[in-house]
């Protein structure tokens, strides 16, 4: 026989705070403190209300170490949010390095479709990171992709050099 198990209002939250708590030191870069919640059965997949996950706000946030800590308790790093944004995306946005090279690193799709044909590598492009652009060559990004008003990421790339 299986033992129902009641949660009472005090418990719950006590665990909502506790996720909070998690997202915010995503966001932060708490390492440590986030480190500790996830030993404890924390999942690292976590959700805020927007769907972001623990790693896009650790990417989004530039917080390298700590997205290298998600990805070591089995995070995802190509979920998307309710906006259907992976976090490789979000931080081609932003612009942080040393984050693109650890998502790539671990198996995120340059190539991800963020709705109207963008991709992480587009918004590098539109937002002047040419460096984060050649990364995500380097890894398959693909320059032949149109997005949905038709212009080519090959386009917006050869801009960018001159």
């Amino acid at each position: 026989m299986i033992e129902e198990i009641t949660i009472t209002e005090d418990e719950e939250r006590r665990y909502t705070e506790l996720q909070l708590r998690a997202l915010d030191c995503a966001r932060s870069g708490d390492h440590d403190a986030l480190e500790l919640m996830l030993n404890a059965g924390m999942p690292a997949n976590l959700q805020d209300a927007k769907g972001n996950t623990l790693v896009m706000l650790a990417s989004y946030h530039g917080n390298s170490k700590v997205v290298e800590l998600l990805v070591a308790h089995g995070a995802e790093v190509d979920r998307r949010n309710l906006r259907g944004q992976t976090p490789l995306a979000g931080v081609c946005f932003k612009g942080y390095e040393e984050v693109v090279d650890v998502l790539l690193e671990n198996g995120a799709d340059p190539n991800a479709d963020q709705g109207a044909g963008q991709t992480p590598l587009s918004f590098a492009a539109l937002f002047g990171h040419k460096d984060i652009v050649e990364r995500l060559k380097e890894a398959g990004g693909s320059v032949r992709l149109r997005d949905r008003g038709m212009m080519a990421v090959g386009s917006i790339v050869n801009r960018m050099r001159n």
